[in-house]
């Protein structure tokens, strides 16, 4: 499995350098000293923003890293920041804007709406795009051969459909059969439904109702009420922080005591903070936590807490996850 994912990644590598523009390819003793402008977009405002503050962090810190060694071939990096706010129209401006600037490569896209808004953009430019969090399986899968002669649309994030597998096969194994799902009104919770749905169906658990919510929403009473009628022995949530900070409370205040899984975001600040109590116990599946571990690992957290001044994170995953794809891009430019 480790070596296979190694392999992945050198893959992706290669790809991503030879869809680079050559004008950006230096050959060393050859060092163009104008910088190398690559784009950066996210949700730096908005419920969303745990994830995009952590993120763009995560590709500063790679930043600072790679151009106190020199950069790229004697050309430092820089980066053009753009703030999407979550908001799909916004994020397909902000693509046409960076690929219009001719940006070498471009990374970030936190939400799966905005993603779809923007990836089309980018592979019409043929401008490669680094997903450096959002999940959705789609970003990825769009231009992919056949489709494609060239995919210019990378990630570094996992895809939902990974973790819908992950949920669906843990809840079997706790011999749990029946479960809800409370998902939110957007493509990222349109594929998450629709991911864990199938999850579940081969697992051999049984969803036994699926209810949504909107952005925004603070009374989960009804969805909360229609799934323990419905006899639901597990709650599953597919959102961001906010909502399911929500859900988790919901389920105090009604005294139902079930196991409460979710995506990777029940790991973002605003669902910690604003469930409390209620949301001790919840499980997700993670690729990156805040806590010691390898010496890589130690050396990104304390780096990160010295340039930002915090021991707290307000989305580990994706500070991670925008750091190893900002890396990443760099080893393809060279």
């Amino acid at each position: 499995m480790r070596l296979d994912f190694f392999r992945r990644i050198v893959s992706a590598m290669l790809a991503m350098a030879l869809l680079i523009p050559t004008a950006f390819a230096q050959a060393p003793g050859q060092a163009n000293q104008s910088n190398i402008r690559i784009g950066l977009s996210g949700p730096f405002s908005g419920g969303s923003s745990p994830m995009g503050e952590s993120m763009r962090n995560g590709v500063r810190l790679a930043v600072q890293e790679i151009n106190a060694i020199g950069g790229i071939h004697g050309r430092s990096i820089e980066l053009i920041e753009r703030d999407d706010q979550a908001n799909n129209e916004l994020g397909a401006k902000i693509a046409t804007e960076l690929t219009r600037m001719k940006v070498a490569v471009s990374i970030g896209i936190v939400n799966t709406g905005v993603g779809l808004a923007s990836i089309d953009i980018y592979q019409q430019a043929r401008i490669p795009l680094m997903i450096a969090v959002s999940t959705g399986p789609v970003l990825t899968r769009r231009y992919a051969p056949p489709a494609a002669a060239a995919n210019f649309i990378f990630r570094v994030s996992p895809t939902l459909d990974l973790e819908a597998r992950m949920l669906a096969n843990d809840l079997k194994k706790r011999g749990i059969s029946k479960c809800a799902l409370l998902a939110d009104e957007t493509p990222y919770g349109d594929s998450g439904a629709n991911a864990f749905a199938e999850a579940a169906r081969q697992a051999g658990v049984e969803l036994v109702t699926t209810q949504r919510f909107k952005i925004g929403d603070t009374d989960m009473s009804r969805q909360l009420k229609n799934a323990r009628a419905a006899g639901a022995q597990a709650l599953v949530g597919w959102g961001i922080g906010p909502e399911l900070a929500q859900v988790a409370r919901g389920m105090t205040s009604m005294a139902w005591r079930v196991p409460f899984m979710g995506s990777w975001t029940l790991s973002m600040r605003n669902f910690i903070d604003a469930a409390g109590s209620a949301g001790e116990g919840a499980l997700l599946p993670q690729t990156f936590i805040q806590d010691a571990g390898s010496t890589a690992k130690n050396s990104f957290l304390l780096a990160y807490r010295r340039q930002f001044n915090t021991d707290l994170i307000p989305s580990p995953m994706s500070a991670a996850q925008g750091y190893d794809g900002m890396h990443l891009l760099a080893l393809a430019l060279r």
